[in-house]
């Protein structure tokens, strides 16, 4: 049985928790031909194709100059090369959906799944590590996932609340009924049943608490992970993240892609996370409803979900470098 929320601040600290110091694609065409781009970037693709059919969401950029991408299909990991644009699936998909990626230091690959829960998978051997159920009710949808040292974190679209898996000192995975649940609570309201509220997240500069984007109102929060506790982030003038999907934060720099706008608004935050200030929004004409971003050298990198366009084993998709 897994603790309560209560039971959750009792027994994991703030400091371990937020990280202190420390269609089927088995025959789709792979390393499809990319754009090649010119000027500054040299041969660097700005467009890279990916299978058919694949239907992406989430994005992740290690260390290398590979992306990983996971299908909203069948739920398979697809690594695309950022030099040439050439890849292939590197873990064939259980036939559940991958949403959020987040990729560690040790070549694990935590997985948001939907309705599934999430899992682990070893990139380089495409071995399933570790599955979690992770929501203790109906409906669910693990929509989005961050990583501490200590803590992988997930987004719950369906429900007002957030999972976490406590990773081990070395990184060990927990057992299977070690998932523990955070409510939330404070200013947040959670919309209708359907509605996609929590989804991108990750978290202050200064660490000291996350942050979550709540698509459905448009509202950046900050959340206390000991407690569950939100507030509004005072983002000034700025118009509401009705859209907002994926989060990346690059020091006091929030990325926030706003997927059926076309769109990545750019805040400075303050280092506390409780106010930011609007830059630029980045926009490019081969967006095609972008959900997720990485970063990699001094471009960002989004897969174009198309969620308005009917999804078929035909369906082209692609993922869209920009400058940073």
């Amino acid at each position: 049985m897994a603790p309560t929320h209560g039971s959750f601040a009792h027994s994991l600290s703030r400091r371990r928790l937020l990280g202190f110091g420390a269609a089927t694609l088995g025959a789709a065409p792979l390393g499809t031909p990319a754009r090649a781009s010119t000027g500054a970037t040299g041969t660097r693709p700005d467009v890279i194709a990916l299978p058919d059919g694949f239907r992406p969401e989430g994005i992740a950029v290690g260390r290398g100059p590979y992306a990983y991408l996971g299908s909203l299909g069948d739920g398979s990991i697809y690594r695309a090369d950022l030099r040439t644009g050439e890849g292939r699936i590197v873990s064939q998909g259980p036939g559940t959906s991958s949403v959020g990626l987040e990729l560690d230091g040790r070549g694990r690959l935590f997985v948001a799944g939907r309705d599934a829960g999430a899992r682990v998978v070893d990139v380089r051997s495409g071995e399933i590590l570790a599955s979690y159920r992770l929501a203790a009710t109906t409906p669910t949808f693990t929509n989005d996932v961050f990583l501490t040292p200590r803590t992988a974190w997930f987004t719950d679209s369906y429900q007002p609340r957030l999972h976490a898996l406590p990773l081990g000192r070395r990184g060990e995975l927990p057992a299977a009924d070690d998932v523990v649940r955070l409510t939330l609570s404070g200013d947040w309201v959670q919309g209708a049943e359907g509605s996609v509220n929590a989804n991108g997240i990750t978290r202050t500069p200064d660490g000291s608490a996350l942050l979550v984007v709540q698509s459905g109102v448009g509202a950046l929060h900050r959340v206390d992970a000991r407690t569950g506790v939100t507030r509004l982030v005072d983002l000034g003038d700025a118009a509401p993240l009705t859209n907002g999907d994926g989060l990346l934060r690059v020091g006091r720099t929030l990325y926030v892609v706003q997927n059926r706008q076309n769109a990545v608004d750019v805040f400075t935050l303050a280092a506390d996370g409780r106010s930011g200030v609007f830059r630029r929004r980045i926009t490019d004409p081969d967006f095609d409803v972008p959900t997720t971003v990485a970063r990699w050298g001094d471009r960002l990198y989004l897969p174009n979900a198309r969620f308005t366009t009917t999804p078929t084993p035909d369906t082209p998709y692609s993922v869209v470098a920009v400058p940073a």
